[in-house]
């Protein structure tokens, strides 16, 4: 681990699955002097105490921020609008705030007005999860060999930049920088998109009368399968994934549905050589994702923990 990476001070706004695994991975490999957190719910704050994962956990988003050189908002995106106009006054000179979202230009535009001279805005979204939620979710091991993606606005100070992305390379992840709203577009179709379609099949399955909840369950065939792990993500942070990237999303869909008129005219009309050949190029491009290590053994959704070593 570079000192480069190592903050005296962390504070995490939000203790789930993204909050707890950084805490995780932070203590593992001494990325902290100590780490701090705050979660709404009263019964959210006394489950990360029992588990004593962090050095202190404070009431108030506030008491979070006080004195800490990184700040991370660990909370869906339509919240971080209104927490970075809450801390502002309360954030320490020269400090790092950033986030977790998966949406990246919705976010600049709530936070950077809020945010003072002398802060370093550097958004982040850590291309990494799994269905599950909450305090116990988390683990060490979630962001190895995963994208985490920075979107410093411009003007944002190069060496804060450069300290997060050691702070993250140092948790596991591969670190890539780019602008707020190419982040969005190309995420519209690598996670949102995909995400939607899971979320309308799932529900179409549970809508069709003639197919009961039990039929469904017991003749889950692995597409389905995988498609439900998608489908039980938090619904909070995709409902505000969907509303704050809606023109990216919008775009995708509108050249997904083209595709798929393109795939029901060519059923319609029994050409099995457009369908074949349709597969054919989709199959080369799952093979090239797993030629370039974007694909393990198992899916992100419940894949075994990967070895985190010690520093």
């Amino acid at each position: 681990m570079s000192a480069q990476a190592h903050f005296q001070r962390v504070a995490l706004i939000g203790f789930g699955l993204i909050g707890g695994s950084i805490a995780r991975a932070a203590k593992l490999q001494g990325l902290a002097g100590e780490i701090v957190t705050t979660a709404r719910s009263e019964k959210t704050r006394a489950r990360v105490a029992e588990l004593g994962i962090v050095d202190h956990i404070v009431a108030t988003n506030v008491e979070a921020v006080k004195d800490a050189d990184l700040v991370i908002l660990c909370i869906p995106v339509g919240a971080c609008g209104e927490v970075a106009r809450e801390i502002a006054a309360h954030l320490k000179p020269g400090a790092i705030i950033s986030d977790v979202g998966s949406v990246k230009g919705a976010v600049v535009r709530d936070m950077a007005p809020h945010l003072p001279q002398g802060v370093h805005f550097v958004p982040a979204h850590p291309v990494a999860g799994t269905e599950h939620s909450g305090p116990d979710s988390g683990f060490a091991e979630l962001f190895i060999n995963r994208w985490c993606i920075l979107t410093p606005p411009e003007g944002v100070d190069a060496a804060a930049t450069d300290r997060l992305r050691a702070f993250w390379a140092a948790m596991g992840a591969k670190v890539e920088v780019m602008t707020p709203d190419h982040h969005d577009l190309v995420l519209a179709i690598t996670s949102h998109l995909p995400h939607l379609i899971a979320y309308t099949i799932v529900g179409t399955a549970d809508e069709l009368a003639q197919v009961t909840e039990s039929e469904v369950i017991k003749f889950s065939a692995g597409g389905f399968r995988d498609f439900t792990r998608i489908a039980a993500s938090d619904p909070t942070m995709w409902r505000d994934v969907f509303l704050a990237n809606k023109e990216a999303v919008l775009e995708m869909l509108g050249t997904f549905t083209e595709d798929l008129a393109k795939l029901t005219r060519a059923i319609r009309r029994g050409d099995g050589e457009a369908l074949f050949d349709h597969f054919t190029r989709t199959r080369a491009i799952r093979r090239g994702i797993v030629e370039i290590g974007q694909d393990s053994a198992a899916p992100d959704f419940g894949r075994p923990h990967a070895a985190l070593k010690k520093p």
